[in-house]
């Protein structure tokens, strides 16, 4: 692990100043316990390592009485097995109240919701604490205090963000409001002017933040940019129409032009690059969730996503998060290499449901996305650079499928030998440029030119496109764990599937269809990434995508028949009803449920 990695920085600084603002049965705030002194952390020692208190919240893991993955940063439990892009996974007894979010059986009693709420809010306080500690810091350069501040702002922005894709309404809690020994500061009610708050929060830390930072893991002025554009994104679109919304997606278009132009990032050559740890901090990179990539402990890895692992050897746990029929057949092209936006889901690209491990089997020999084998592990292919995937990698066919996820796993030279959570060593690439050309192609569209639009895309498709990029062909050796990769008579790798993709060589016929193709390549290009659900709610067609998807799987997935998403209702989730039930002030609760879940 590098020694500017601000996950172990976090550790160690977390221990010198001896910071006590973990989290008790309280959402947002704690009591000062054992040697905690406020005094002694505002010198300019102490309220670095306030910093990194925040910045140590923003992966969601190490809060007591919750389980990692309930507030993980990749949101692969709210943002992924609620969508189409992933079942649940694993078998039915492992975490239940996962199987009622994948039915969109949203509950204020669920825990994970519950946890959620309290992770990002306990962020919160983090960033509020850092920005109140440092007005009474005397011994730090005015420099140094402009770029803390908006290092604390950019993370609480991050932090409020995240909670408002997720719930319709929330509290904004700035500096002002809150305080760290008076749980009663953090009773505030919903704000409906936090995206705007949010927006301010991402534009201020971009006026101060340097172009680029020393240390890995710290926000630049171009990722503070990138956030706001993500912030006016999300209210790009009504939820209820689906109707474009002109002034925000100007707004967005205005910033991502900029970075854009900055120069600053470009599309690394081959796609998994974004997916691996030796490639980490690279030039599509915005910004990153840093983690180890060795360690003594599991401590500084990435656990939230230890669950969703193969349930094969070197991981053995636990078999969660498994894509979807749906997604691995939206890779499905046609004969001239573009995908099939309409058809897609007609067919089934041929998996091996029920076979066993000795039974023979030939991988779907159509042409394909080359991202799907990056994305999906499936049957006779190479699982990045372990073994073929088999059905030993699945813990229960029957009830979870035949694919396993792939994107967040390291390759075999980043494995640790420690445990699951050692094993999870990998960055999350939680902004990167190639969302900023989708996004901006998005907005070419609504607001823009559908030339343009094209051009954005097919940068995106030109890189999949890159021979180089293509898992290779293995043949299965004389163990489970053995193989041979396959190259030609040239000596060039020959690929495992019949990978055909190409560029939309013509241009699209109407604004619809420049949408479609858009939002089509925005999944294909970040499925399995945590993004979907919140994508579909942006658009507004959570509901038309979703009870389609489900009338087929149902027939897949036993578990699934007579699911329905509720439009106008399971775009968000209900706050918790622990939060509500603490919020009480003066004798009333200051939070109130969304209507939908009343």
């Amino acid at each position: 692990m590098k020694s500017n990695n601000l996950v172990k920085i976090f550790l160690a600084s977390a221990l010198t100043v001896g910071i006590a603002i973990g989290c008790n049965d309280s959402f947002l705030t704690r009591e000062p316990q054992a040697q905690y002194s406020p005094t002694a952390l505002q010198t300019a020692k102490g309220v670095e390592g306030v910093l990194l208190g925040a910045y140590g919240m923003v992966d969601g893991a190490g809060l007591d009485g919750q389980s990692d993955w309930e507030n993980d940063i990749q949101n692969w439990v709210f943002g992924g097995l609620t969508s189409d892009d992933a079942y649940k996974g694993t078998d039915a007894g492992d975490q239940p109240e996962e199987s009622f979010l994948e039915k969109w059986d949203f509950q204020p009693t669920n825990g994970h919701i519950r946890n959620k709420w309290r992770g990002l809010f306990k962020g919160v306080a983090r960033s509020n604490d850092v920005i109140n500690t440092l007005k009474n810091v005397k011994d730090i350069s005015e420099a140094r205090r402009a770029q803390i501040l908006a290092e604390a702002k950019f993370l609480r922005g991050l932090f409020h963000f995240e909670a408002k894709k997720m719930w319709k309404n929330i509290p904004f809690i700035d500096d002002a409001t809150f305080n760290l020994n008076d749980l009663e500061s953090t009773k505030v009610p919903v704000d409906a002017n936090a995206w705007a708050k949010i927006e301010k929060d991402f534009a201020e830390a971009a006026a101060v933040l340097p172009a680029t930072q020393a240390q890995v893991g710290r926000p630049t002025k171009w990722a503070a940019k990138a956030f706001q554009a993500k912030a006016l994104m999300y209210q790009g679109f009504d939820m209820n129409t689906g109707a474009a919304n002109a002034a925000k997606l100007t707004a967005a278009k205005a910033i991502l032009e900029e970075i854009v132009n900055s120069g600053k990032y470009r599309l690394v050559e081959l796609y998994r690059d974004n997916h691996d740890a030796s490639t980490r901090n690279n030039s599509e990179s915005i910004f990153e969730v840093q983690y180890a990539s060795s360690s003594s402990s599991g401590d500084a890895a990435n656990r939230g996503v230890g669950l969703a692992h193969p349930y094969a050897s070197p991981w053995g746990c636990c078999g969660f998060y498994q894509p979807s029929q749906n997604l691995v057949n939206a890779f499905k092209t046609g004969a001239d290499g573009l995908p099939l936006i309409d058809t897609f889901n007609d067919s089934d690209v041929k998996n091996d449901q029920g076979l066993k491990l000795e039974d023979s089997f030939t991988p779907y020999e159509g042409t394909l996305d080359p991202r799907l084998d990056h994305t999906v592990g499936r049957r006779g292919i190479l699982f990045i650079d372990y073994k073929i995937h088999n059905v030993d990698f699945i813990r229960d066919q029957t009830y979870a499928g035949p694919y396993s996820p792939k994107k967040h796993i390291p390759s075999k030279a980043f494995t640790g030998v420690n445990g699951w959570g050692n094993l999870t060593s990998n960055n999350y690439r939680i902004m990167r440029y190639s969302m900023i050309l989708l996004w901006l192609a998005e907005c070419e569209v609504e607001v823009g030119s559908l030339e343009r639009a094209r051009e954005l895309v097919n940068m995106i498709r030109t890189r999949a496109a890159n021979p180089a990029g293509f898992v290779q062909k293995a043949i299965q050796g004389s163990t489970r764990d053995a193989y041979t990769l396959v190259f030609d008579a040239q000596g060039k790798p020959v690929p495992a599937a019949n990978y055909l993709i190409k560029t939309y060589s013509t241009p699209w016929a109407s604004k619809d269809a420049a949408r479609k193709a858009v939002r089509f390549e925005t999944r294909l290009e970040f499925g399995m990434e945590g993004h979907r659900f919140f994508d579909l709610a942006r658009w507004g067609v959570s509901a038309d995508v979703l009870n389609k998807y489900n009338e087929i799987e149902a027939n897949k997935r036993v578990y699934k028949k007579g699911a329905r998403f509720v439009k106008g209702k399971n775009e968000f989730f209900p706050i918790p009803q622990e939060a509500i039930d603490r919020s009480e002030k003066d004798g009333k609760a200051t939070l109130e449920q969304d209507p939908s879940y009343k």
